[in-house]
C-alpha cells in the first residue's frame, strides 16, 4: 500500500498562549480521517520536533483531490485541553512525486477565524511513497525501533483516539484564506520552461534544501479548488522590528528632551579636544630650531598632530575625539613635543581632570577656545602657550565628522579622510540637444571628389556621428538629432567636426567647430525651440588658436545647427522603477517640497568577515543616496557590529520616491593601492509611499548580496530608523494626480533605447564627479548604488518576472473559477443570492455603478487590517534569488561581450534558443486568437461571415423589439442556468469562434 510521510520539523515565532508569555506546542495532522500527532514541547515558542508521521494512501490517483491539514495547539493540561495556534491546509497536488523530490518548506500559520491572533510559522517536508518496504526502520544495537521514526507513529495513533472524540464534539473548521491552481486540464502540467527552474533537458540543479514552491503553476481541472499557502521566504532574511533607545521613542522625556533635534539615534557620548596653536613656544635644538607636534593622550589611546618644521607659532586647528565608552583615565594630558631623529624632546603638556570638562549640548555655539600656559613634568610654568578648547558632547556635534577617534588611532594622517563621514551633491544634469540640419561649401582636399560627408559630435567622452551624405554639389542634407548629457559648471566644449570618408577607416577633417556649453541657450518651455544659426567651420589647423592666420581667412565652409540645454527634462541617472529623484533639471519649474524624510543609520550587526588579513575583521561605512544627495557614515575599524548613530535629513518632493542604503568594507585605509575597490556588503532600498507619516520604523533590514560563486548570502544586518514628516497635506495628495515625470518627458518624449544609453552616461558623469571629491566615492560604490548593470540580461530576473506574470494571473483564473462555481451550483446559496443580485441590478441598472464602487470600498476597509505593518525590502523568493543555479549567477555576472568558454557560451546559447521556443509558441497563439477576431468580418472565410453576419442581423432586431431588461434577465440567466441544463461538449459559440482562420497556416 502506498504511503504519505509528512515530517514535521519544527515551528517558529508562535503565539504565546499559556498567560506567562510562552506556549506547549504540539501538531496535529489530518490526512483522509487518519489523524495523527507529535510529541508536546512544553515552553517553547520555537519548538524543534524532527518526528516523522505516515498516513496510508487508499487510492494514489485520487491523491491530488487531498487535502492535508496541520494544526498547531497549544497543550494546557496534557493533550485533554488546548489553545489554537495555528493551522496550513496543504493540497496533495501540490506534493511532490518521490522522497528524493521533497524539500523542506516554510508555511505561515493562518488563523481559524476572524478574531484569530496568530502569529508564526512551521516547517514541513512531504512526499508519497509507493512502496511499504521503504518504511523498513533497522533496529538498533538493543533491537528497539528508534522512536523518532516508529515509536512516534504508534504513540500517534493511540492520541489519534482522543482526536477523533474531540472531533465528533467540535464542527469542521472553516478555512479563511483560499488559493486555487491555474491550468485548463487535469492530467498533466502545461508546457514550462526549462531555463525558468522547472528541469528538462538544460543542466540539471542540485537538490537544495529549500525551494520555491510552483504549484501556481501547475495544471488543474475545475474541481481541482483547494486551500492552499504559499510557503514564506527563509526567516533569516526578514526583517526584524527593533526598539533601540533613541529619544523619539523616548517621547523626549529626561535625559533625552536636550537630544529632540537629533532623536532617531542613540547618543554616543564623546570627549573632544581641539587643538588651535602655540606661540612663544621654547628652543629645544643646539641649532635654535623647533618642530613642534603635539600629542594627546587618555589612557592608552593617543593621537597626534602634523609636526610643523622650524616654527615656534606652529598652527595645527585639529580636532581629537575620545569615546566616553572607552574611557581609560581620569586625566587628559596635551602634551607639546619637538620632533627629533632620536627621542622626541618634551617641550610642555597642559592636564585636564575629565569631572572638570563642561558638556556642551547642540545647538549651542562652539566652545571658544582658550590659551594655557604649559607645564614641565613637575607642573611648574614654562615659557610658551597653547590654545586648546576641551568639552563633553555628542555626535551631534560639527566637529565629528572632522575629528580624529580613538578607534582609528592606527590609521595614518594620509589615510584618515578615508575614515570620515561626509556628505555629497551629484552635480546638476542636463540634456544637450544638437540638430544638425545641413552644410555647406564643403570644399574636398581632392579636387574633382564627391564627398561622402558625416559629421561627428563629441562632448567629453561621448560621441555621436551622422550618417554618411554624398554632397555631389558641395553642399549635404542631415536633418539629424542627437542628445547628450552635461552637467554644471559647464566647462566642457562640443567639438563639431564634419569629416570626409576617403577609404575604409580613413577619414579626412573638412572642418571644425568648437563651441563652449556655457553659450548653449537653455530651453524651458516645450513649444518653442531656440532658433538654428550658421556656423563657420575651421580647417584643423586652425584649431590651435592661430588668431592672425584665422583673419587672413576671407572662405570657410557653413553648418546650419540648433543647439538647446533642455532644461524641462529631469535627467535619469538610476532606474525609474526605483528612482529617487524626479524634478526637471530647471530650478523654475520645480515642485516645493511636500515633507522632509529622517533617517538614522544606527548600527549594523553580524557582519560577515570581508579582510583575511588582520585576524578577518571589517572595516565597514554606509551609504545612503536620496535625490541628488548622497551621504557616508564613518568607517568603523575592525569591528563586526558597528555603531554609527548618525542622522541625516532629506527634503522630500515626491512620496513615490526610493531611498537606497549601502554598507561596503572599506580597503583604502591601510596604504592600500588606489585601484583597490570596496567591497560591496549589501544594500537596502525603502519606497517613501509605503511608509506611514510621522511614524517611527526601526528595523534590522538583512544585507543580501548576490555572487556567481556563493550564491545568495547573507552579510549582516543593517539598523535604521526611517521617520516620514509631511508638511503639506494637499501638496501631496495632489501627487498622485500628477505625472511622474516633468512635462517635457510626454510633449516631446525620448526614445527609450535612447534613454537608455543617456542613463548610462549620466551614471558616468556622476561616478566621476564623486570620485574627485575628498574623501571620495569610489566609482563601484555609485555604480552598485545607481544600479548601473540592472538592464542587462539575467534568466534569475527573467525567472522572477514570469512568476510575478503568474500571480497575477493567479487572480483573473480564481475569479474565473468562482464564475465557474456559481454558474455550476456548487453553493446553492451563493448561487441563489448572485441569481437575487443579477435580477436587482437589471431591474435598477442606475445602482450598477455605485454597487461596483461600493464593493470596492468594501474590500479596500476589509484588507487595513491586513495592511503591511513593515516597510519593504529585498525579497529573496520574489527575486528567485535563494535557490539560482549557479550557472544562471555566472551568467549574470559574467562582462559584456562574455568572456566565458565557447562551449559554455554555446550551452547557454542553445538553452535560451529553448526558452525563446517556448515564448515564441504562446506569442504565436495569441496572435492566433486575435486573428481569428479580425477574420469574423473580414470575409476570409466567406460562409462564417455570412453566419454571423446573418446573426447579428437577428440579434439587432430580437434586441431592438424587446426591453433590455428582457434580453439581459435571458441571457444572465441562460449563463446562470443549472448544470442538469448544461452539456459537457463546448458551446457553439467557441466552436464557431475555434473554426475562424488565422494566418498561422501562411506561415513559411
Amino acid at each position: 500500500m502506498a504511503k504519505l510521510v509528512v515530517e514535521i520539523l519544527d515551528a517558529s515565532d508562535l503565539m504565546p498562549k499559556d498567560g506567562q508569555g510562552s506556549a506547549s506546542p504540539f501538531v496535529e495532522v489530518d490526512f483522509d480521517k487518519q489523524p495523527l500527532r507529535t510529541q508536546t514541547k512544553h515552553k517553547d515558542l520555537n519548538p524543534t520536533w524532527n518526528e516523522k508521521l505516515v498516513f496510508d494512501i487508499d487510492n494514489p490517483r485520487d491523491l491530488p483531490n487531498k487535502t492535508i491539514d496541520v494544526i498547531v495547539y497549544n497543550d494546557r493540561k496534557g493533550g485533554h485541553h488546548k489553545n489554537f495556534l495555528g493551522r496550513v491546509r496543504i493540497s496533495g497536488a501540490s506534493l511532490p512525486s518521490s522522497e528524493s523530490q521533497a524539500t523542506v518548506q516554510r508555511y505561515p500559520l493562518d488563523k481559524r477565524g476572524l478574531f484569530s491572533h496568530i502569529k508564526g510559522d512551521i516547517a514541513l517536508r512531504m512526499y508519497p511513497v509507493l512502496e511499504a518496504s521503504s518504511f523498513f526502520v533497522a533496529p538498533n544495537e538493543n533491537g528497539v525501533e528508534p522512536e523518532s521514526r516508529v515509536g512516534a507513529d504508534h504513540k500517534a495513533n493511540d492520541e489519534g483516539e482522543v482526536y477523533e472524540k474531540e472531533k465528533k464534539k467540535k464542527k469542521k473548521e472553516k478555512e479563511v484564506r483560499t488559493f486555487h491552481s491555474i491550468g485548463t486540464g487535469s492530467a498533466a502540467p502545461p508546457p514550462v520552461f526549462p531555463g525558468f527552474g522547472f528541469g528538462g533537458n538544460q543542466m540539471k540543479e542540485k537538490p537544495v534544501a529549500v525551494e520555491t514552491r510552483s504549484d501556481f503553476a501547475r495544471a488543474a481541472g475545475p474541481s481541482a479548488a483547494m486551500h492552499m499557502q504559499i510557503p514564506r521566504q527563509n526567516p533569516e532574511f526578514g526583517l526584524v522590528e527593533t526598539r533601540p533607545p533613541v529619544a523619539a521613542r523616548m517621547g523626549y522625556r529626561g535625559a533625552y528632551k536636550t537630544a529632540s533635534t537629533y532623536d532617531l539615534v542613540e547618543q554616543m557620548h564623546y570627549l573632544y579636544v581641539t587643538v588651535v596653536k602655540a606661540r612663544d613656544l621654547p628652543v629645544m635644538d643646539i641649532t635654535g630650531s623647533l618642530d613642534p607636534y603635539v600629542e594627546v593622550k587618555l589612557g592608552n589611546y593617543k593621537g597626534t598632530t602634523k609636526h610643523l618644521e622650524k616654527n615656534q607659532n606652529p598652527v595645527w586647528n585639529q580636532i581629537f575625539a575620545f569615546s566616553k565608552e572607552r574611557l581609560q583615565s581620569n586625566l587628559i594630558e596635551i602634551i607639546v613635543k619637538d620632533k627629533d631623529i632620536g627621542k622626541d624632546d618634551f617641550v610642555g603638556r597642559v592636564t585636564f581632570e575629565l569631572s572638570d570638562v563642561p558638556v556642551r549640548v547642540p545647538p549651542d555655539s562652539p566652545l571658544a577656545p582658550q590659551w594655557y600656559k604649559l607645564e614641565d613634568r613637575r607642573g611648574v610654568k614654562t615659557g610658551g602657550e597653547v590654545m586648546l578648547a576641551v568639552w563633553m558632547g555628542t555626535q551631534a556635534d560639527e566637529c565629528y565628522p572632522d575629528a580624529w577617534h580613538s578607534d582609528a588611532h592606527s590609521i595614518s594622517h594620509e589615510n584618515l579622510a578615508y575614515t570620515r563621514s561626509k556628505v555629497y551633491f551629484s552635480p546638476k544634469l542636463y540634456y544637450l540637444r544638437v540638430h544638425i540640419i545641413e552644410a555647406q561649401d564643403l570644399v574636398p582636399w581632392e579636387k574633382g571628389r564627391v564627398v561622402q560627408a558625416s559629421v561627428k559630435i563629441q562632448l567629453g567622452n561621448q560621441v555621436r556621428a551622422t550618417k554618411p551624405f554624398q554632397a555631389r554639389s558641395l553642399s549635404a542634407g542631415w536633418n539629424e538629432e542627437f542628445m547628450f548629457v552635461a552637467s554644471e559648471p559647464f566647462e566642457d566644449f562640443i567639438i563639431i567636426s564634419v569629416e570626409d570618408r576617403v577609404g575604409p577607416g580613413k577619414d579626412e577633417i573638412l572642418g571644425r567647430l568648437v563651441i563652449p556649453i556655457r553659450e548653449v541657450p537653455p530651453r524651458i518651455e516645450p513649444t518653442k525651440l531656440p532658433d538654428a544659426r550658421w556656423f563657420n567651420l575651421h580647417k584643423p589647423y586652425f584649431g590651435e588658436g592661430e588668431n592672425e592666420k584665422k583673419k587672413e581667412i576671407k572662405f570657410s565652409s557653413k553648418i546650419y545647427l540648433r543647439l538647446c540645454l533642455e532644461a524641462g527634462y529631469h535627467v535619469l541617472d538610476e532606474s525609474t522603477h526605483f528612482s529617487s529623484d524626479l524634478q526637471p533639471s530647471s530650478k523654475l519649474l520645480r515642485r516645493p517640497s511636500i515633507g522632509v524624510l529622517e533617517v538614522g543609520i544606527l548600527s549594523a550587526q553580524n557582519l560577515l568577515p570581508m579582510k583575511s588579513k588582520g585576524g578577518r575583521t571589517t572595516d565597514a561605512y554606509c551609504v545612503a543616496k536620496y535625490g541628488n544627495k548622497w551621504v557616508r557614515t564613518r568607517t568603523l575599524l575592525d569591528t563586526l557590529a558597528p555603531r554609527w548613530n548618525e542622522q541625516y535629513t532629506w527634503e522630500v518632493h515626491d512620496p513615490c520616491t526610493v531611498i537606497t542604503f549601502g554598507v561596503f568594507d572599506n580597503c583604502h585605509i591601510n596604504g592600500s593601492k588606489d585601484d583597490s575597490r570596496d567591497q560591496r556588503i549589501g544594500k537596502v532600498r525603502i519606497r517613501l509611499s509605503t511608509l506611514e507619516t510621522n511614524r517611527i520604523y526601526t528595523h534590522y533590514y538583512p544585507l543580501l548580496v548576490l555572487s556567481p560563486s556563493a550564491g545568495l548570502k547573507k552579510h549582516g544586518e543593517l539598523q535604521l530608523a526611517l521617520r516620514f514628516t509631511c508638511t503639506a497635506w494637499v501638496n501631496m495628495v495632489a501627487q498622485y494626480g500628477i505625472p511622474l515625470l516633468p512635462k517635457m518627458h510626454y510633449v516631446q518624449p525620448i526614445p527609450v533605447l535612447q534613454i537608455d544609453a543617456l542613463r548610462h552616461q549620466a551614471m558616468q558623469i556622476v561616478a566621476a564627479r564623486l570620485a574627485r571629491a575628498e574623501p571620495p566615492l569610489k566609482r563601484e560604490i555609485v555604480e552598485y548604488m545607481l544600479d548601473v548593470d540592472y538592464h542587462m540580461f539575467s534568466l534569475r530576473r527573467s525567472k522572477a518576472n514570469f512568476y510575478r506574470m503568474m500571480s497575477l494571473l493567479s487572480g483573473i483564473t480564481a475569479v474565473c473559477k468562482l464564475y465557474n462555481d456559481i454558474c455550476n451550483w456548487r453553493n446553492p446559496v451563493t448561487t441563489c443570492l448572485v441569481h437575487i443580485l443579477f435580477l436587482i441590478l437589471v431591474c435598477y441598472p442606475e445602482l450598477i455603478l455605485p454597487t461596483v464602487f461600493f464593493y470596492l470600498f468594501v474590500i479596500g476597509v476589509w484588507n487595513y487590517r491586513y495592511r503591511p505593518r513593515h516597510p519593504p525590502h529585498m525579497d529573496a523568493r520574489l527575486s528567485q534569488a535563494e535557490f539560482a543555479h549557479p550557472d544562471e549567477l555566472e551568467e549574470e555576472f559574467d562582462t559584456f561581450p562574455s568572456t566565458q568558454p565557447s562551449d559554455r557560451v554555446r550551452m547557454r546559447y542553445d538553452r535560451l534558443r529553448h526558452v525563446s521556443g517556448r515564448v515564441q509558441t504562446v506569442v504565436g497563439d495569441l496572435a492566433t486568437q486575435g486573428e481569428r477576431a479580425q477574420a469574423i468580418l473580414s470575409w476570409r472565410d466567406p460562409r462564417a461571415t455570412a453566419i454571423f453576419l446573418i446573426f447579428s442581423l437577428i440579434w439587432a432586431i430580437f434586441i431592438y423589439i424587446t426591453p433590455f431588461q428582457v434580453v439581459a434577465v435571458l441571457v444572465g440567466l441562460y449563463l446562470l442556468r443549472h448544470p442538469r441544463f448544461r452539456s459537457k461538449m463546448p458551446s457553439v459559440p467557441v466552436n464557431f469562434f475555434k473554426r475562424l482562420p488565422s494566418k498561422s497556416d501562411m506561415l513559411l
